[in-house]
C-alpha cells in the first residue's frame, strides 16, 4: 500500500506578512483566492491548490518554491511585467539570463520574488 503515492500533495509557500502577500498573489499574479482562514489562505490556478501561511521565515528560501508551465513565456512575462512584476538576472555556472529568460535544452525559463522575497518561476516547454 503506497498511502502517500494515492494522497494528493498540497504544497505551501510562506509568508511573513499574510495580507501582503495575499494581496500580491490575487491583485498582481491575477490568481483566485479560494479559501481564507486567520492565518492561511488557498489559492487555485490551472485547476490546482496551493496553501499560504504566515511565519517569520517567509521569504528567505533562495531556491525556487513554485513553478509555472505556460504556454508562451514571452506573453506570460508580458502580462506580469504589465503587474509591475521584475524578473531576475542571474549569471552563473549553468545559469545565466538574458533580459530575464534562460534557455536550456527543451525549456526556457524565467524567475521573480514575490512580495515576501519566495523565488518563483514560470516555464515553457520549448519541445516535445
Amino acid at each position: 500500500m503506497d498511502m502517500l503515492a494515492d494522497a494528493p500533495l498540497f504544497a505551501v509557500v510562506p509568508a511573513a506578512d499574510l495580507e501582503r502577500a495575499k494581496a500580491f498573489y490575487r491583485d498582481t499574479l491575477g490568481l483566485t483566492l479560494a479559501e481564507e482562514a486567520e492565518h492561511e489562505v488557498t489559492f487555485e490556478c490551472g485547476g490546482t491548490r496551493f496553501g499560504m501561511y504566515e511565519t517569520p521565515y517567509g521569504g528567505q528560501a533562495g531556491h525556487t518554491l513554485a513553478s509555472w508551465k505556460v504556454a508562451s513565456l514571452d506573453a506570460e512575462m508580458k502580462e506580469l511585467r504589465d503587474r509591475g512584476v521584475t524578473f531576475e538576472d542571474y549569471d552563473l555556472p549553468g545559469l545565466k539570463t538574458v533580459d530575464g529568460v534562460a534557455e536550456a535544452e527543451g525549456m526556457r525559463a524565467a524567475w521573480f520574488k514575490d512580495s515576501e522575497g519566495n523565488v518563483l518561476c514560470v516555464t515553457e516547454r520549448t519541445e516535445g
